[in-house]
């Protein structure tokens, strides 16, 4: 019987997938010639500041395997 459910779902998930897969049209422009939303914050092309979170991420990892190895080491005792 469960097993039975679950086919029945995927096969809707299946059926109904392609639904939500369209795009959303284009919206076009503004009447004054701007873009729909306005231009990207900080000017666009690629400015967006990730230096901050790649210390983050890193000290994040750091502090994980810190404690990975100290608690090897403790099991080990």
């Amino acid at each position: 019987m469960k097993k039975r459910i679950v086919q029945i779902i995927l096969a809707g998930a299946f059926i109904a997938a392609p639904l939500f897969m369209f795009a959303q049209p284009n919206p076009g422009g503004n009447g004054n010639g701007t873009p729909v939303g306005g231009d990207p914050i900080g000017g666009g092309g690629g400015t967006a500041p990730i230096g901050g979170g790649i210390v983050l991420l890193l000290s994040m990892a750091t502090g994980y395997g810190m404690k990975k190895v100290f608690d090897a080491r403790n099991k080990v005792e």
